[in-house]
């Protein structure tokens, strides 16, 4: 094993550069290889745990789904206010910032990151909640490939480009993630479901957090400063799929589902008339979101 990590660290060293000697040595960092069998083992799950439950009772799993999402909202919280103070400490430009210019800033910023990309094997939990619960509608493409995708690209984010620009992303995402594991902590408690108004309102800061991801990438490439600039391109091509495939899910959850009750509500319109309603025909039962 020692032999193939080594094989594939030089030729991943090979083909990306030398990586950045201040993450040497750190947990799932060293070689790709682990990070890489996670990823499959994920998959493995995603194509065999629907399988496996087809014939079996769903879990509840309230009591975990709670304490999951409160763990996820903390960390969220820890990683947002951390990643702010060390861009405000390091004099962090919004334009375009190198990885060794923060001081240590940088290495705060660095600390950080490494969290983040550890959140992403954590929220593997994510998929797999909804495999024990029987909700195979919310294992969509969307879904596993962000999922998937996050983790392995910011394996070489964090070799490579661990501070600098690659804060910003991170940054609204870790906000992004404290209001959507808040919501989905509290959507565990049925008592707190009739008051969860603001679903629909994360989807659409996601969208706003790639847009904007993609404009402060998009200055540092018009005004470099010594960041990479396949690492820029790279992630704007990212976030540019990423708005695709969100935009898709909105529409198709939101948009429908607004025309849906229009038209419902038009035709209980058109059922009555100065408060009397036609005897001939049934009106409409109320939807229950």
């Amino acid at each position: 094993m020692e032999a193939f990590n080594r094989a594939t660290n030089t030729y991943i060293d090979s083909w990306m550069g030398p990586r950045d000697p201040r993450v040497r040595g750190w947990f799932l960092l060293e070689n790709y290889f682990p990070t890489f069998m996670l990823t499959c083992f994920y998959y493995f799950i995603v194509w065999i745990g629907p399988r496996y439950m087809h014939n079996r009772q769903a879990f509840s799993c309230r009591t975990l789904l709670i304490l999951y999402n409160l763990g996820l909202t903390l960390l969220s919280l820890y990683m947002f206010i951390e990643l702010v103070t060390g861009v405000w400490q390091g004099g962090y430009n919004f334009f375009c910032q190198d990885t060794h210019s923060g001081g240590e800033a940088d290495m705060k910023i660095i600390r950080v990151l490494w969290w983040y990309y550890f959140s992403k094997l954590i929220e593997f939990m994510d998929t797999f909640f909804f495999i024990l619960r029987k909700n195979n509608h919310q294992i969509t493409i969307l879904h596993t490939y962000h999922h998937g995708t996050m983790l392995n690209i910011w394996w070489f984010v964090m070799n490579w480009v661990p501070c600098g620009h690659s804060y910003f992303g991170a940054t609204l995402n870790s906000f992004i993630h404290v209001l959507m594991y808040s919501y989905y902590g509290l959507s565990a408690v049925p008592a707190m479901r009739p008051y969860l108004w603001w679903k629909r309102y994360i989807t659409q800061g996601q969208l706003v957090q790639f847009v904007l991801t993609v404009v402060q990438t998009s200055c540092a490439v018009l005004w470099p400063c010594g960041f990479p600039m396949g690492w820029l391109y790279f992630q704007i091509c990212y976030m540019l799929s990423l708005i695709v495939l969100f935009s898709n899910f909105y529409i198709k959850t939101y948009k429908k589902k607004d025309a849906s009750r229009w038209k419902e509500h038009q035709n209980g319109s058109s059922l009555s008339m100065n408060g009397h309603t036609n005897g001939n025909v049934k009106p409409n039962k109320a939807r229950i979101d």
